[in-house]
């Protein structure tokens, strides 16, 4: 495999079936999990998803056109860098302290649930695809096979900000 096969397959996880795009957006679910479970500060937390984010964000735009050339297609089911981006948001939107509060009662499991329900408000919204998501689909080289998925992500991050407020 070259660089661009293994960044746009997030490592070939795009080559899992079944829904590929779901095997997309598990490391970064995993990755907060982690680093959740390690105590890591929220700053640290940020940065990370933040740069995993840019990393897989970058290559979609990078190598968006050879992808669809490679594959014969617009935004191929294996090209799951744009996923793997947009999960980020919606883990990052987690308010500060959250987690913490789950850590101080002993409840590893309610964090996991948090990160859980993050992975999978972000899939369900990346299938429906809410307004714009379809429109800017039509976007042209890369920016279209990203700017769906972070269309998805931002809805998300919106939905957790709103809950994580409230509570």
């Amino acid at each position: 495999m070259n660089v661009r096969a293994v960044l746009i397959s997030c490592f070939g996880l795009g080559s899992l079936r079944p829904a590929p795009g779901t095997w997309g957006s598990l490391p970064p679910a995993v990755l907060a999990w982690l680093m959740v479970m390690d105590g890591v500060s929220h700053g640290v937390y940020l940065v990370a998803l933040g740069a995993v984010a840019l990393v897989f964000g970058g290559a979609c735009i990078a190598f968006g056109v050879w992808t669809e050339r490679h594959h014969g297609e617009k935004d191929p089911a294996a090209c799951v860098a744009d996923e793997t981006c947009a999960q980020c948001l919606v883990l990052m939107a987690v308010a500060p302290g959250w987690f913490g509060r789950f850590a101080e009662s002993g409840g590893w499991w309610r964090s996991g649930l948090t990160v859980l329900a993050c992975f999978l408000l972000f899939r369900v919204l990346d299938i429906i695809k809410p307004w714009p998501g379809r429109r800017l689909e039509r976007l042209p080289y890369g920016f279209g096979v990203l700017a769906d998925d972070l269309s998805s992500g931002l809805y998300g991050a919106l939905v957790v900000l709103g809950v994580t407020a409230a509570l």
